[in-house]
């Protein structure tokens, strides 16, 4: 049996492949598991650093915004690690593609207008969004209330036909270490015994088990920091559109079409707003009892620069100047605590025999935009790695 500690992108993944070939598998999850509409119930408290997370079955999947971008392709190349073929087989399995002209909003055309006239390279965003369940509503990162958008769970779920076992609102607390292999797991529900086990509890938590397996690992924190710009629009309904549904790629950071409540309180149906997300530097940690995030002169100077640049094009869809603003800023996609070359190596191991981390706390460095295509495609390495070992 294989214990899987999380049901996020590289947890359910790993579990389906797994349960596919036969394996026995446990998914061991601290959340509820929730319908998709309810996801938004689940938003961890953010604590020291806001790092938008969810805790429920599914993981942050169900909250993301459907983006479906390649990333950190090459540089995982690097550590001998090829997910090419892995990446095709996911894009060709969710459907990736850009929505029809039909899901491109007001605001969303304006934007990339406006983008495109200051000489800027517009693509649409790639999604695994269903166009013929998708009622544009605004409530992606809310949790999709029809269901259109693929989110983990419907990997899961197909595991559980397979056979595998879900245990969820149960914390795993400690891995089991006899003569240097794992052979187990504690967690709030008692011991699980175990030869293998899998951490995909997310770049958060899985350090700190990890930690406390005396691993040293919760150091070279990334984030994907960003900010969200916007400014007022009269009438423009920009909050029910599909949210980040263009894509203009710079050096370091993206921009997107993006709504955020925290801009204009009340004024919701006036705000048009732009996403600005770098690929921040690995200066932070995750501690037993905090998480500690700075930012460095290089993160500070492309936000600034993302920001400007989303300004103007927001200018230029017509937003009024007198009314920018930014949120401040926040985490996307927590990454790089158990890092490959440094956690764990090629196959995803750590020290310990038999025990194994897949999500993006093994990322080395940060991609700077969705990173769940590149988690599943390790997973999905990792169960062939698995498979073949037992």
């Amino acid at each position: 049996m294989v214990l899987v500690v999380g049901s996020g992108a590289g947890g359910a993944t790993l579990a389906r492949e797994l349960a596919i070939r036969g394996i026995d598998v446990t998914v061991i999850e601290r959340g509820p598991y929730v319908k998709d509409s309810d996801a938004f119930l689940c938003y961890e408290d953010p604590g020291d650093v806001d790092i938008l997370r969810t805790n429920c079955v599914g993981g942050s999947t169900l909250v993301a915004a459907g983006n479906a971008v390649r990333v950190l392709e090459d540089t995982l190349r690097g550590y001998g690690v090829d997910i090419g073929g892995d990446l095709d087989a996911i894009e060709a399995e969710l459907n990736v593609g850009e929505l029809p002209e039909s899901h491109t909003g007001t605001g969303t055309a304006m934007i990339m207008e406006a983008a495109e006239s200051l000489g800027l390279r517009v693509r649409r965003m790639p999604k695994f969004i269903d166009p013929a369940k998708c009622r544009p509503c605004g409530k992606c990162s809310f949790g999709c209330p029809r269901a259109a958008k693929w989110s983990a769970r419907r990997f899961l779920d197909e595991a559980l036909e397979h056979g595998a076992v879900l245990i969820e609102e149960t914390e795993a607390r400690n891995v089991i270490v006899r003569n240097g292999s794992v052979s187990g797991l504690e967690t709030s529900r008692g011991d699980f015994q175990d030869e293998t086990v899998v951490l995909a509890a997310g770049a958060i938590e899985t350090p700190r088990i990890l930690m406390r397996a005396g691993i040293d690992a919760g150091n070279g924190l990334f984030m994907d920091t960003f900010v969200t710009v916007g400014g007022i629009l009269e009438g423009i309904g920009f909050c029910d559109e599909v949210q980040m549904n263009a894509l203009i790629e710079l050096d370091g950071f993206i921009l997107s079409p993006h709504f955020s409540t925290l801009l204009f309180p009340g004024e919701e149906r006036n705000v048009l707003g732009i996403m600005v997300k770098i690929a921040d530097e690995r200066s932070g940690r995750v501690e037993a009892d905090r998480v500690v995030k700075h930012h460095t002169a290089r993160d500070v100077s492309l936000l600034s620069g993302g920001t400007a640049i989303a300004g103007s094009i927001l200018v230029g869809a017509g937003v009024r100047a007198d009314t920018l603003r930014s949120t401040v800023p926040r985490g996307a996609h927590p990454g790089g605590t158990a890092s490959m070359g440094e956690v764990v190596d090629e196959n995803l191991e750590t020290s310990i025999e038999g025990l194994f981390v897949a999500d993006a706390s093994v990322l080395p460095e940060a991609p700077g935009a969705p990173p769940i295509l590149t988690i599943m495609a390790l997973a999905r390495r990792l169960a062939r790695h698995i498979a073949l070992i037992l």
